[in-house]
């Protein structure tokens, strides 16, 4: 028994760092967040409020600023969607079928983690632009995709598109099929087998998906800033009006506005660490035999 438990104490002793070590550790993770995170928020929060509530209220109560705040709620609102269809169809088949080109469909779900936003926002550009290949097409039909909130959307729908399927793919991988093919077998259709049995399972990856893509939608800068025409007022959205601030040095407004990215980010962060815990919990209940 006592040999037993000094084995014990020396494998625990064998993977814990000595002390030094883990402080030294801990010290260095603790100095990393405080400048690259708490000092960051706490200077933004400083300035935004640099000339009082009154300064602030005003610079966030700006036409620009409001029409900006809806044209970025209005794109989230029509990209976020899209990509979500998007990606529940994707990981459905790729974790669900086997199919020719199977391999080329997942390639091609990750070229926008591969592209920089600024391309992918001059490819539409080249294509729907004025010059572009579809430009004169457009043009005598009367669309107006580039400049335009169609073209934002677009630019908007491309950078997130990955983040559902990608979340949702190792989680349907991950569960398997038997219970979907045992629902076939005993009649229900396609879309009563993934509505009640497939998607209750991946309810909180989906959820979490959701939560990357409308942050990322809220915040992307590069792809909007080239299909936007930075037109104030029209094609602007909050990270754009923030760029447009800072260099007309209303540097109050700018960082004012960019608090609002800042509680985004602060509220994104929150809802990760809650779907994660919950996701953890879910997979130790079903380990444990509980179910979700």
């Amino acid at each position: 028994m006592f040999g037993q438990r000094t084995g014990a104490g020396t494998n625990r002793r064998g993977l814990t760092e000595a002390a030094p070590v883990r402080w030294l550790l801990i010290g260095l993770a603790l100095v990393f967040l405080l400048l690259f995170l708490v000092i960051p928020l706490v200077l933004v929060f400083a300035k935004a409020f640099a000339d009082g509530l009154s300064g602030y209220g005003r610079a966030i109560a700006d036409p620009f600023t409001l029409a900006a705040l809806e044209l970025t709620a209005l794109t989230a609102g029509i990209a976020v969607p899209l990509t979500v269809l998007f990606g529940l169809a994707a990981a459905w088949a790729i974790a669900k079928f086997e199919f020719a080109g199977k391999h080329v469909l997942v390639t091609l779900i990750d070229l926008p983690f591969s592209v920089s936003p600024v391309i992918s926002g001059l490819l539409f550009v080249l294509l729907f632009g004025a010059r572009g290949w579809l430009g004169p097409w457009l043009q005598a039909h009367e669309i107006k995709i580039i400049f335009a909130l169609p073209g934002i959307v677009l630019a908007t729908a491309f950078v997130i598109s990955p983040l559902v399927a990608r979340e949702l793919i190792p989680l349907m991988r991950s569960q398997g099929s038997e219970e979907e093919e045992a629902a076939v077998t005993l009649g229900a259709s396609g879309l009563q087998t993934f509505l009640r049995i497939s998607l209750p399972k991946i309810k909180w990856g989906l959820f979490y998906g959701v939560v990357l893509c409308a942050a990322r939608s809220v915040g992307e800068f590069g792809a909007v800033s080239v299909v936007s025409g930075h037109i104030r007022g029209q094609t602007t959205t909050v990270p754009l009006h923030v760029e447009m601030l800072y260099n007309e040095y209303q540097f109050v407004a700018a960082f004012a506005v960019a608090s609002l990215l800042t509680i985004l980010a602060l509220v994104t962060l929150v809802l990760k660490g809650l779907i994660e815990w919950r996701l953890t919990r879910s997979a130790r209940r079903v380990e444990a035999g509980w179910g979700v």
